[in-house]
């Protein structure tokens, strides 16, 4: 009897050990994965635990034990999007847009921050606050060119000499020894536009030194100053000059200076990478950029100084007509007053009206209005630029990925993936839905050095979506630019349900993600 309860109590130990070992977080069983590759979907069970894919298995082969199992049959399974282009900066540091709902909302479980030269040089110390607070999305970061400039010159326009140059290496250095995945220019923008191609080279080589890529919003994506192609050139010597990869930021053709562009700068790149450059880049499935009025028409010579002297100078007669004729003719390059709507102003009564009827409310001209706004606190605006078929050229080609560059007033911030995926995937052929998903989160985390994200493989972070293609919708527009996307049914971020049955759950399961 003796023997037989300690066989008993034997036998029991060890069947608890092993249920124990069995038992998982989520069980996500009968959905058709589409795993990142590319390939078709197949059908398989994913195994989550601790945060991660733990195990890939027959549906009929499941050993383990859960208390959410997730039955995802007629449903496709697939990685988390990443976002490699975003304006989230300023909903990470708010009090109440951290949680990034209107990204989860599109399948996005990893954002890049800091793009457009505008990200942080204390990259340790902004992760630790989202950390603290809670981010309900993995948070990337590049650190930006015109932070850098303006810590070292202020909206000097001159050429940093040696020490102030070494200073702005140093800014570099420290950002990428913190985690930044890269480099980020805005060459359009001030203070950007005031650098020289050598001072971005130096910058680029400090960031090659510890494996970061260059992230560029072009000098020019139009007619501006040196013109698109020239622009693409110039991104293209930097990278060669400090050796890292480009990455050319929302790649587009803007105005109808340069539409039609699309073949030469897919030639121009391909040729290239054939000579063994590493050039990739993203783009938002929409015709109309996201901008605000000052950047948009009025010349940079104008900014020098900053926002005072800027003022002054609208203030000076002489200053101000030479100032009008430049946005008279960035006006015409964006396709005239009526293309270019009104999307945030402190005078509500505007919003959704364009350039040109806010004109004539105003009883002025088109120039004048657009003065009268700058004047007083700016405007953002939808920039209706481009042409479908330079989208389309763009989006169908290997090294162009999915991104919103997600900005306030635009619907991109809120739709662009569940559009892309409607409009031009299930809609109008472009590309297949495996390539869509790898454009969508592989293919980025491959560009930013992402080891484990991006892919549904066993030992990567469960970053999950499980949705039926035909359900997700952009629900955002021009007119209501806020609403969020629908038709995610399960968002998983790291493992926690951040979106459960289509509602949002409340997790904050983010984590920085760092080079």
């Amino acid at each position: 009897m003796k023997y037989y309860n300690l066989f008993i109590g034997l036998f029991l130990l060890i069947f608890s050990c092993t249920s124990h070992v069995n038992e998982v977080d989520i069980i996500i069983k009968n959905g058709n994965i589409i795993d990142g590759t590319g390939a078709a979907s197949y059908k398989k069970a994913i195994i989550i635990k601790e945060g991660a894919i733990i195990d890939i298995v027959d549906n009929e082969q499941i050993s383990y034990e859960s208390e959410q199992i997730i039955d995802a049959s007629g449903y496709t399974v697939s990685p988390g999007f990443i976002d490699p282009h975003t304006h989230a900066l300023d909903d990470l540091n708010s009090k109440d847009r951290y949680a990034c709902i209107n990204y989860l909302a599109q399948g996005v479980t990893t954002v890049i921050a800091g793009n457009d030269g505008g990200g942080p040089v204390l990259v340790k110390k902004s992760f630790n606050k989202w950390e603290k607070q809670g981010m309900g999305v993995n948070v990337g970061l590049v650190v930006g060119h015109g932070t850098i400039r303006k810590l070292a010159m202020g909206m000097d326009d001159s050429v940093p000499d040696t020490n102030t140059l070494k200073k702005m290496e140093t800014f570099t250095a420290k950002a990428m020894e913190e985690g930044a995945l890269g480099l980020s220019t805005g060459l359009f923008y001030a203070p950007g536009s005031y650098a020289k191609t050598d001072e971005v080279i130096a910058l680029a080589k400090i960031a090659a030194q510890y494996g970061g890529i260059y992230d560029t919003h072009l000098r020019d994506e139009s007619s501006y100053n040196i013109g698109l192609v020239e622009a693409v050139k110039e991104a293209i010597t930097i990278c060669k000059e400090a050796n890292l990869p480009l990455h050319l930021s929302h790649i587009k053709c803007l105005g109808a200076d340069v539409w039609g562009k699309s073949t030469e700068i897919i030639d121009m790149v391909e040729s290239e990478q054939k000579a063994g450059m590493v050039i990739t880049a993203n783009q938002y499935p929409y015709n109309a950029s996201g901008t605000n009025v000052i950047s948009a028409l009025f010349p940079r010579s104008a900014l020098v100084g900053g926002p005072d002297m800027f003022q002054q100078r609208l203030d000076d007669l002489n200053a101000l007509n030479s100032i009008k004729k430049d946005v008279k003719e960035n006006m015409r390059i964006r396709g005239g007053a009526a293309s270019l709507l009104i999307t945030r102003y402190a005078d509500t009564t505007i919003i959704g009206k364009n350039l040109e009827q806010v004109a004539s409310i105003w009883q002025m001209d088109s120039v004048n209005a657009a003065v009268e706004i700058a004047r007083n606190g700016n405007a953002r605006l939808a920039s209706f630029n481009m042409q479908e078929t330079d989208i389309k050229n763009f989006m169908q080609q290997e090294w162009v990925t999915t991104g919103s560059d997600g900005s306030t007033g635009h619907p991109r911030k809120y739709g662009s993936f569940p559009r892309k995926l409607q409009k031009y995937v299930l809609g109008q052929n472009v590309m297949d839905l495996p390539t869509f998903i790898r454009n969508s989160s592989a293919k980025t985390a491959e560009i930013f050095n992402i080891k484990n994200r991006g892919y549904l493989k066993k030992g990567y972070q469960a970053d999950i979506l499980i949705f039926k293609p035909e359900e997700v919708q952009e629900k955002a527009d021009f007119q209501n630019p806020e609403l969020l996307a629908e038709g995610m049914h399960w968002v998983i971020v790291n493992g926690k349900l951040a979106i459960d049955q289509g509602v949002y759950s409340g997790e904050m399961a983010g984590e920085a993600v760092k080079r």
